[in-house]
């Protein structure tokens, strides 16, 4: 199983009043992380996989410890735990390495944007999908 690692940077202004990074900033922290994931490593040049949109139906964030600012960037990590016939889940991880401060998972759906509705996850995306998929990742959450 591999997973995906993006170095997240952190901005002076993701800092709350108590000088750690405000817990709705970890939101944006990943989505840039799962954009990273299905967008800029997509199957295939020119592929359309993951291009035609998607949706976020549920977040699930459990908060570790503070995440203090300072000018070295975070590490997410991002794997899939579950796909089914129109949804996936990606679990992460924010952390350094020797401390976890986030973990968390998204429940994404893909979505037809001409027609308006999900649609389903096609071969090539679950072939994609499959290559970061571990459903028994300790700390992981469920969905």
């Amino acid at each position: 199983m591999t997973r995906h690692i993006y170095s997240c940077p952190l901005r002076w202004s993701d800092m709350d009043a108590f000088g750690h990074v405000n817990n709705v900033v970890f939101l944006r922290y990943l989505e840039e992380a799962r954009i990273d994931f299905m967008f800029r490593l997509a199957p295939g040049d020119g592929s359309p996989s993951f291009s035609g949109g998607s949706v976020v139906a549920r977040h699930e964030i459990d908060y570790v410890r503070p995440l203090v600012h300072r000018h070295e960037p975070v590490t997410i990590e991002s794997w899939v735990t579950k796909i089914s016939a129109a949804s996936l889940t990606i679990a992460y991880e924010v952390k350094d390495p020797d401390q976890v401060y986030v973990r968390a998972s998204t429940v994404v759906v893909p979505f037809d944007l001409e027609a308006q509705r999900p649609r389903r996850i096609s071969a090539e995306e679950k072939s994609f999908l499959q290559e970061y998929t571990d459903d028994s990742e300790p700390g992981a959450l469920a969905a």
